[in-house]
C-alpha cells in the first residue's frame, strides 16, 4: 500500500518538529515537506502535491483559510493534482469553521489532537472524507439547523452527483438529484433528529426513512450525517 503524502504548513518551529517528528514514525505517512507561511506553504503545495497538506489556520502572512481558497484556484489549474486541506486550529471559532469548509478544505481538527487521532483524520480526509473534531462537528450541524427553509428546486432530467458541483451551488441547486422527501430528510438529519422522531414527524414508516436517510448520505457522498451536513453546506442546499 503507498503510503499518504503529507506536507505541513505551520509558522511554529515547536508545532512543526513535534508534527514531523510523529508523522514520520508512522509507515503510512511520507513527510515530503513543511513550510513557516502561506506564500512559501502554497508554492510548496504546488511544486509537491502531497495527498494532505496540513495548514495552520493562523499564519503570519495570510491566513489558512485564504491559503485554501488560493490553493483551490492552483488546483483548478493542475487537473491531476488531488492534494486535500486539513486546516489546524486552536480554537473552536463558528465564523472560523464555516469559512475554512466553504473555501474547500476537507478536514478541520483542533492543535489538540492526539496522534491516533490526527492519524486518522489525515486516512480520512485522504480517502475523501470530511474529518472534524466532536466540537466543530457540533458547531457545522447548529450552523446547518438555522437554515429552516429550503429553496424551490426544480426535478432534474436526470441524476447528477453532488460531488460534481461543490464549488458551484447554483447549479446543483438547479440539478440536485434529492428528491422532495430526501430534502425533507436532511433538513431533519442536520436538526439533530434520529431515525425514529423523523418517522412520526413525516408520518411515514422508519424503514421507509432509513432507506431515504442512505439515499441522502449516498448522494452527499457521506459516511455519517455530520459529513452530509457538511457536502449540503458547501453545496449550497442549506
Amino acid at each position: 500500500m503507498s503510503k499518504i503524502r503529507v506536507v505541513l504548513i505551520e509558522d511554529h518551529e515547536l508545532t512543526r518538529i513535534g508534527f514531523r517528528t510523529a508523522l514520520q514514525e508512522s509507515h503510512e505517512i511520507e513527510w515530503v515537506g513543511e513550510a513557516a507561511n502561506g506564500a512559501d506553504g502554497l508554492s510548496l503545495l504546488e511544486r509537491v502535491q502531497p495527498d494532505i497538506g496540513i495548514v495552520d489556520i493562523g499564519l503570519p502572512d495570510m491566513d489558512g483559510i485564504e491559503l485554501t481558497q488560493r490553493f483551490q484556484t492552483i488546483k483548478a489549474n493542475h487537473p491531476d493534482c488531488s492534494t486535500k486541506i486539513l486546516i489546524l486550529t486552536l480554537e473552536e471559532n463558528e465564523e472560523a469553521v464555516m469559512a475554512a469548509l466553504a473555501a474547500g478544505a476537507s478536514s478541520y481538527c483542533m492543535k489538540t489532537i492526539n496522534f491516533e487521532q490526527l492519524l486518522n483524520a489525515i486516512k480520512r480526509t485522504h480517502r475523501g472524507d470530511v474529518w472534524l473534531d466532536p466540537g466543530i462537528a457540533k458547531i457545522v450541524l447548529k450552523h446547518s439547523s438555522l437554515t429552516q427553509d429550503q429553496p424551490e428546486i426544480a426535478p432534474p432530467q436526470e441524476a447528477v452527483p453532488i460531488q460534481d458541483y461543490i464549488s458551484k451551488p447554483s447549479q446543483l441547486i438547479a440539478a440536485c438529484p434529492l428528491t422532495e422527501q430526501e430534502l425533507a430528510v436532511l433538513q431533519f438529519i442536520i436538526e439533530g433528529y434520529d431515525n425514529e422522531v423523523i418517522a412520526k414527524r413525516l408520518d411515514i414508516p422508519a424503514g421507509t426513512v432509513q432507506h431515504y436517510v442512505q439515499n441522502v448520505l449516498d448522494k452527499l457522498r457521506g459516511d455519517d450525517r455530520t459529513q452530509s451536513a457538511v457536502q449540503a453546506f458547501r453545496s449550497g442546499l442549506i
